[in-house]
């Protein structure tokens, strides 16, 4: 962590006794991934606290102005950070920021580990929101993971599965998801089953694609490691040892969510995954409609629930997010004055 003069408080220990507070960077190694090329993270840093100035003399920082306090925390936090090896970008400071800004930790939250990926990349978490969502996977043979689009909802889910697999905890990964465009209807379509579903399953290959690389996905399809499956066919199996992802499951209908939570077996871990504000199934009976509050005072099972702050794809899916939800609660908001 920083080291400050004694002369200082820390935020953590009450007011501080000046505006500026110096800070020592623990090792001049730390600067170049703390600053940022052309110290743009510093540019970053003084543009999200306008009032603060921030100065950088070697391994020595003076922050002076409005946001002491929060600005000096930040520091500890991406020090803690790049300490422990984590990739400091724009995209990760910023949600840095924003987790500071929320009284989080975001060392906690961004060096958490959830899988060694291929190429040498590393799964983690990238917001508070995720990384409950991670723990509570850990945690629960049951997860319930909702939430937007570009929360990581599938992402992690199927990180954690290939952990699992790789550390033997179960014998295979299920991947099934209802094809509600086709009506569960998959005869249709040309070529064997996995041809036919394909098209509903592609986002979680491509996760699948991103853990293990393409050819490790396919020898792990190959072998059986890996199945991939509509819905509609998991009626009547019992699922042992496997990790279990059902995603889109706000297009189940609360049939098909009984039957698909009643086939799991000895060993095995389930995420269910969904967005209630993207419901397609005819109807519009969502299988998530009403399940926290019928089965959330089950030991074993947990919800958690991602917002806009878990968005983790260009800033604007946020923004789109956070849109629809302010259009929603107007909608709501007139049709509750014409009743």
């Amino acid at each position: 962590m920083l080291r400050r003069p004694s002369s200082a408080r820390t935020p953590f220990g009450g007011p501080l006794a000046s505006t500026q507070v110096k800070i020592s960077i623990p090792g001049n190694h730390l600067m170049t991934p703390l600053l940022g090329a052309h110290d743009e993270h510093l540019r970053l840093i003084e543009a999200a606290f306008p009032g603060t100035q921030v100065v950088v003399r070697g391994n020595e920082v003076a922050v002076d102005g409005d946001d002491v306090g929060d600005v000096v925390r930040l520091l500890d936090e991406l020090v803690a950070i790049v300490e422990r090896g984590a990739p400091l970008d724009p995209a990760t400071l910023a949600r840095t920021i924003d987790m500071v800004r929320a009284d989080e930790s975001p060392s906690e939250v961004l060096t958490a580990e959830v899988l060694k990926a291929g190429r040498g990349k590393t799964v983690r978490p990238k917001t508070a929101g995720q990384k409950r969502y991670v723990d509570a996977i850990r945690a629960n043979i049951i997860t319930f993971g909702l939430g937007p689009a570009g929360t990581g909802k599938s992402w992690l889910a199927v990180a954690m599965a290939v952990q699992a697999l790789q550390a033997k905890a179960v014998d295979r990964i299920i991947l099934t998801r209802p094809a509600v465009e086709a009506g569960e209807r998959l005869g249709f379509l040309p070529g064997d089953l996995m041809a036919k579903v394909d098209p509903y399953l592609r986002p979680l290959y491509d996760a699948l694609h991103d853990m293990v690389g393409t050819e490790g996905s396919q020898r792990l399809l190959e072998r059986g490691a890996v199945e991939v499956a509509p819905l509609a066919f998991m009626r009547g199996r019992t699922l042992n040892a496997s990790f279990i992802i059902l995603d889109e499951a706000q297009n189940t209908t609360p049939e098909q969510m009984k039957m698909f939570l009643t086939r799991i077996g000895f060993g095995s871990r389930v995420v269910v995954t969904g967005d209630t504000t993207q419901v397609d199934v005819p109807g519009g009976r969502s299988g998530l409609g009403g399940l926290e509050e019928t089965l959330g005072p089950i030991d074993g099972l947990g919800f958690v629930h991602l917002d806009r702050r878990d968005v983790v794809r260009h800033r604007i899916v946020a923004d789109i997010v956070d849109a629809y939800d302010r259009a929603g609660a107007s909608s709501s908001a007139r049709s509750d004055r014409h009743r």
